[in-house]
């Protein structure tokens, strides 16, 4: 079966669809068949990235590793039982047509509470939350005393991650593997950046996901949305030196690939 790998974070603005398009076009370069869904009916910014990657390519006659992508298929209301919800059936559908092509199946979430996003977290071998060095995005997870020290609560994704172990154990199915990536950490040393990374650690132990680096905050993340590019693809469209921030973002790239340990995957770039 494929491995599920979902990026899920119920805040928007965290980098959720650029860290899903880097891992799921480092896995297709590696040689991996990645197949990909985007379950954010409304912005669907995966899916917008992945159709200007096809459309580049497309139009520069080039042939670049690239993952598949997937819209989610259409299900007759009528064949669906009273107390089933269609939902469930078009991620379900989605899930299989891919599965037999696919080693790895990415699936990108909503930055909000949705019934997808919520069936999408009990399938996941491996759920990814990335999750900007923020006290404000890091009430999503847990709820902190005014000092910013203590630990006082798990917050509403929290309770949403351990519902979807519980169903997980339920069907018998192996644990969830969550990781959680610490993005747009910024370059000094400050007090806000020293209290998250100890709170984050507590929070790990307590709540049991691991901690693996994000990505910083770089303008060329931003450039190489329109055409649907990634750090790795910058040599291939004749990009031959590269700037010392692309170096770094390449190796944020490679540590997070390698935090994740994926099976079958070692990041040879």
């Amino acid at each position: 079966m494929a491995h599920i790998i979902v990026v899920g974070n119920e805040k928007g603005g965290a980098g959720k669809s650029t860290v899903a398009m880097h891992v799921a076009t480092a896995l297709a370069r590696m040689g991996h068949r990645v197949g990909t869904l985007d379950l954010d009916m409304r912005q669907k910014s995966l899916g917008r990235y992945m159709l200007n990657r096809q459309t580049y390519l497309k139009d520069e006659g080039l042939d670049l590793p690239s993952p598949t992508y997937a819209e989610l298929p259409e299900i007759d209301q009528d064949s669906i039982g009273p107390n089933e919800n269609i939902y469930d059936h078009r991620l379900s559908k989605a899930v299989a047509a891919l599965e037999p092509t696919s080693d790895f199946i990415l699936i990108d979430c909503p930055g909000s509470h949705t019934r997808l996003s919520q069936v999408a977290h009990s399938l996941a071998d491996t759920l990814l939350t990335p999750l900007n060095d923020s006290f404000v995005d890091f009430d999503l997870l847990a709820h902190v005393d005014t000092a910013g020290e203590q630990i006082t609560g798990p917050s509403v994704y929290s309770e949403m991650v351990w519902n979807a172990r519980q169903l997980r154990a339920q069907a018998g199915l192996s644990p969830i593997d969550w990781v959680v990536a610490r993005n747009r950490v910024g370059a000094q040393q400050m007090v806000n950046k020293d209290k998250m990374e100890r709170v984050i650690e507590k929070l790990a132990r307590r709540i049991g996901f691991r901690i693996a680096p994000g990505f910083n905050e770089r303008v060329i993340f931003r450039e190489l949305f329109p055409r649907g590019l990634t750090l790795l693809d910058l040599r291939d469209i004749g990009v031959k030196n590269l700037n010392i921030s692309n170096v770094a973002a390449r190796q944020e790239l490679r540590e997070l690939i390698k935090a994740l340990n994926l099976p079958g995957v070692t990041a040879d770039f």
